[in-house]
């Protein structure tokens, strides 16, 4: 039986993040054509107190516990992980390299190990100067020990090739629920109708445009509503820019991880907005795809390729607001806007396709 460890996220089934989704759909997918999967699990002492075992859908979770949260616990975790996996039998695929120096271990040991190598995190606004040069030296270190590199998008495989051979680097995207349907009231909570507001899904950080974003759409009235998705604390800067740039017709409704609740919000919006500036295959852009949602998007080569000629996009403030005032009174527009989308989603982002491709990259290293 081919086994697979899975490392480098918080574990299954997702709870946080794209890795973890991504990892979920992965280990079930890979059961099923009859593989032995393990993954991590990162969990705090309140709930384990010791590494313990456990299956969940014919998928085997290590569950290691470490002390506190945040970055610190989580590089502890990644550590332990590391350590564990030395003594199982199997493939690794790591996903990250955040602590890809740990990675140096399975070199050490001879035991092979893919690493999906995200997106280009060091470049991020949000690090302080010490936290990029951790990044990028795990960057330059996942390079050199992993025994093949996945990327998950065509510009990180070439940024990849500026640090090692081409034929070590294989690129394959991130894949996303195809939302054909979804129940209306859904959106009963939120006080909205199908077709009455645009949506924005991201983390609120500078780099996502989230207050160029919101300042377009406030610059008047819209008739129209703006759904912006995500945490926001009074006691960030930032954050409590975003909300004082915000009209009475922009509505934060906090983060929503319920998955039939956020394929409703996007399969009924009338415009999806990404204003992700940085990044390979953004996991909310393909899901807004899979939801056939039209796409106003920032315009750099990540969203480009991902979004496809039928999206628009926009560069500033001024360039966003034109896109709202152009297409919230364009039906006709939006209409065929969406059915590009549904082709560009068929086309490259199927959970189905995605999969394979990745089952075919791990047969080789088997």
């Amino acid at each position: 039986m081919k086994k697979l460890l899975i490392t480098g996220i918080r574990g299954v089934p997702a709870s946080h993040g794209g890795f973890e989704t991504f990892a979920e759909n992965l280990a079930i997918y890979l059961v099923k054509q009859g593989w032995e999967v393990t993954v991590y699990c990162q969990e705090s002492y309140e709930t384990f107190t010791e590494v313990t075992e456990s299956e969940w859908e014919g998928v085997k979770r290590i569950h290691i516990p470490v002390d506190g949260k945040g970055a610190k616990a989580t590089v502890v975790f990644d550590y332990l992980s590391v350590k564990n996996a030395l003594k199982q039998p199997g493939l690794v695929l790591t996903l990250g390299y955040n602590t890809a120096m740990f990675n140096l271990l399975f070199r050490w040991k001879g035991k092979k190990n893919l690493i999906n190598m995200d997106g280009i995190e060091w470049k991020r606004d949000k690090w302080a100067w010490y936290e990029r040069s951790w990044l990028y030296l795990n960057e330059r270190l996942g390079c050199l020990v992993g025994h093949h590199l996945i990327a998950d998008h065509p510009e990180i495989k070439n940024h990849l090739k500026t640090r090692v051979a081409d034929e070590k680097i294989t690129m394959i995207p991130y894949g996303a629920r195809d939302v054909s349907a979804a129940d209306s009231e859904k959106l009963v909570p939120y006080g909205v109708q199908p077709k009455s507001y645009a949506l924005l899904i991201a983390r609120p950080e500078p780099e996502n445009s989230i207050l160029e974003v919101v300042k377009a759409f406030s610059s008047q009235k819209r008739n129209h509503l703006l759904l912006v998705l995500g945490r926001y604390d009074a006691s960030n800067p930032y954050h409590t820019e975003v909300l004082a740039a915000a009209s009475d017709e922009v509505k934060f409704i906090g983060a929503v991880y319920d998955h039939a609740t956020l394929d409703a919000l996007r399969f009924f919006a009338s415009l999806y907005v990404h204003g992700h500036t940085v990044g390979g295959t953004n996991p909310s852009l393909i899901e807004a795809l899979g939801a056939s949602q039209p796409v106003l998007a920032h315009n750099n080569k990540f969203n480009r390729w991902v979004a496809g000629n039928g999206a628009e996009y926009f560069s500033n403030v001024e360039e966003c607001g034109a896109g709202f005032d152009h297409l919230l009174r364009n039906d006709l527009k939006l209409v065929e806007m969406s059915n590009s989308s549904r082709r560009r989603f068929n086309e490259l982002f199927t959970w189905k396709a995605v999969l394979m491709q990745y089952e075919d990259i791990l047969n080789k290293f088997c």
